[in-house]
Order: structure tokens, then sequence, then C-alpha cells
């Protein structure tokens, strides 16, 4: 559960299952919600199956093939992420709030490696949300109560920090010098909102997408100033608002800003569920507007970006503060992310063949997530431990890529 000296540029990964129904979009009531099957059998073997109908799997709906291929995308080039710190050594910094930015000094291409990965969290953290409500509008329909629904996301939270310590850290460690720092990543921040989400469930959607972007917006309000950004702040304070490190405990995704994303999440999730037709014609258009409002506010530099721009001409423009995430961060990428599920719906709607590989992946998140840590890691160590550069990883990349497709087929 100690994180070494390796210190992760983006680790995310996708935590939420859809299928067919309600119109074609609708949380399948038998599949794990938050992982792929993987935190299933691992719930069901410590508390066992609830009914008969939960352990049948004749009684599954068809799958959303969109939703599948858009989560199967955005971890692809998180790969693509882990990859470049892993073999190429390509990591320039952090996106932080205070400290020292990332300067590329012109390097396209190395922007360009990270700036493609940028969708993926906001992606994940959206999609848990939907996937919160569309499975507990599900399994209300079969009967269960508010409690049961809570008490099954609780858990899948708990599995999920727990993951975080136990499972993803020492990933990260891979030919490393051994370290004592404590990493709290985004299966720590996913599973945290999930447990605190489930109190926001019942909420009215105008009051929950409301309290979402107060959420996101009052992550800048009350960050403590740049000045003091090095204060060895209390541990609940990093746990909740302030990334950064604290007495052997480095936290990038703190709960706040991304429970925020994913309250956002949720209320897309009702509209899903009540009308999917519109939703997904809805999506497209706010994906759009979001990349729209982007521009002047990033023009401005003001408020919305956390700090002013670091560095000259589009890559300034566009190396936005991730950590914790910004409103013009949010923007951009939480609009690629809808324009991409609304082109991915209407690719759908005729032959699928092309999105099959990103369907599969996107079907076994968490399996791709851990497997994918571990294959990267080691085949770092044995091409090259001091690193090969970005040109030269990108080979290596789409290999790990054909590597894990099988896997995640037989999976």
């Amino acid at each position: 559960m100690l994180l070494h000296s390796r210190i992760p540029c983006d680790i995310v990964s996708s935590k939420d299952e859809f299928c067919g129904g309600y119109n074609t979009f609708v949380a399948n009531p038998e599949e794990d919600l938050t992982t792929d099957s993987f935190l299933g059998h691992l719930h069901g073997k410590v508390f066992g199956p609830r009914n008969a109908a939960e352990s049948c799997p004749e009684t599954r709906s068809p799958r959303l093939p969109a939703l599948d291929a858009l989560r199967g995308l955005i971890i692809v080039v998180m790969a693509l992420d882990h990859a470049n710190q892993f073999i190429a050594h390509g990591k320039v910094g952090l996106e932080q709030w205070v400290g020292q930015f990332p300067n590329y000094q012109g390097d396209e291409l190395a922007f360009l490696t990270r700036f493609v990965t940028h969708p993926a969290a906001p992606g994940f953290f959206f999609l848990l949300g939907a996937g919160m409500v569309l499975l507990a509008t599900s399994r209300r329909q079969r009967g269960w109560d508010n409690w049961r629904i809570r008490k099954h996301l609780i858990v899948r939270g708990i599995l999920l920090i727990l993951f975080q310590f136990f499972v993803e850290n020492p990933a990260w460690g891979i030919g490393q010098p051994s370290g004592s720092t404590v990493y709290f990543g985004v299966l720590y921040s996913l599973g945290g909102a999930m447990i605190i989400g489930t109190l926001l469930l019942h909420l009215p959607t105008r009051w929950l997408a409301g309290l979402s972007a107060l959420l996101i917006v009052s992550t800048e309000l009350l960050l403590p100033s740049a000045r003091t950004g090095f204060v060895e702040y209390a541990p609940v304070l990093r746990l909740w608002l302030v990334p950064g490190y604290t007495r052997g405990m480095l936290v990038l995704y703190p709960v706040m800003p991304w429970l925020g994303v994913m309250g956002l999440g949720m209320a897309y999730g009702r509209w899903l569920s009540q009308d999917s037709e519109r939703a997904c014609q809805g999506g497209l258009w706010l994906g759009a507007a979001a990349i729209l409002l982007f521009i002047p506010i990033r023009l401005g530099g003001g408020f919305g970006n956390i700090r002013p721009w670091q560095g000259d001409g589009w890559i300034g423009f566009l190396n936005v503060v991730k950590y914790p995430p910004s409103i013009v961060f949010l923007l951009i990428t939480l609009g690629v992310d809808l324009l991409l599920f609304g082109w991915f719906a209407r690719l759908v709607a005729g032959p699928t063949a092309i999105l099959w590989p990103l369907v599969v992946f996107g079907r076994t998140p968490l399996f791709f997530y851990v497997t994918h840590l571990y294959l990267y890691g080691y085949m770092g160590q044995l091409i090259a431990p001091e690193g090969i550069g970005i040109q030269r990883m990108y080979p290596y990349w789409v290999v790990g890529l054909v590597i894990l497709f099988p896997l995640c087929w037989l999976y």
C-alpha cells in the first residue's frame, strides 16, 4: 500500500457498467456498477448472491455498445499516458494548482501525448454518476428498497478504496526504490465519491445539478492561496479538497471536486433513464456548448483557470490545471466526452464492427486497468529501465494493447 518514488501522471480507470433497456439506455441490473465483473465476483464471494434472479445470466439485458466504446476509448488513451510514464519516462510534470507547472518548451508531441489523455478522468467520474442513477432505477423496479441500493454502492466504494492501496499502489513502485508515501489516487476518489453519492441519489434533479456545479465552482473559491501551497495541510483537508503531500500521504484526487463531476453524471443519468434519445442528442449540444464556453474563460485567464497561463501559444492555451480540476479543464474534457458519446451512439445505429475493439476494452475496465499498470511497468523495466523517449514508446503502447485485447475478450 506504499507509494514508491514514481509519481503517477494520471491514474484513471472506468468504474461503471451499462447496457440496454429503458429505450436502450439503462444500467444492467445484473452487471457490477463501477467495475467490470471483477468486483462483482469479489462481492459475491463475501456476501453471496442476493437472490436467484441476480445469479441467473439469462435475465441480463443487452448492453449499449456506445457507452462501452466511450469507456474503451478513454482507457486506451489512459494506457498511452501510463506507457509514456513507464516506458518513455516522458512525464514533464503535473498540472497542479501550485508549484512548477509543466513546460513543454515547444515539444508538441510531448504535450499532445499528455493532452489527449485528459478526458479520461472526468469521463470516468461522469459515467460513474450516470451508472449509479441508472442502476438504482433498475434495482427499484426489481423491488429493492433505498437502503439496499445504498449498501450495494457503499460496499463497492469501499472495495475500490482497498484496491487503491493494495492493488494499484504497488504497481507504481515497479523498478523504483522502496518508499513510505501512501498514495491516494483515482480509485480512492471514485470510491469516496460513490459512498457520499449514495446520499444524493434521491435529490431532485435540479438540486442535484446545482449542488454538483457548486462543488466544482467552490473548489477554486476555497483553495488556499498559492503562496501557502506547500504548507502541510491537515490530512482531512488534503483528502477532501487540496491536492498535495502531507505527513507521508500524497493526494492527487481529493473527493470534493470529483464528487461534483460525478453529480453531473447522476443528473445526466436521470435524463438518460427518462428519454434516452433526447438525452443523447442533448449531450451533443451540451458537449459543443462546454467547449465553446471554454474559449472565453480560458482567454480571460481569471476565475475558472485556478492559475494564470503557463507558457505561450496554443500549448499554453490548452495546458490547464488538472489537480484539482479547474473549470476550464472540466469544460473541455467533459465537452469532448459528451461529443464522443453522441457520435458513438449514432455509429451504433448501423454496423458496429468498427467499435468492437473499444467495446471489448470498455466492458472490462477494472481488469484492464490493473493489468495494464503491471504490463507497462514490467515492460518498461525489461525494455529500457532508463526510458526510450516518446517517439519510440508508441509502438510498445500498441504492443501492450494487442496483448491486452485477447485477455479482456476472454475475461
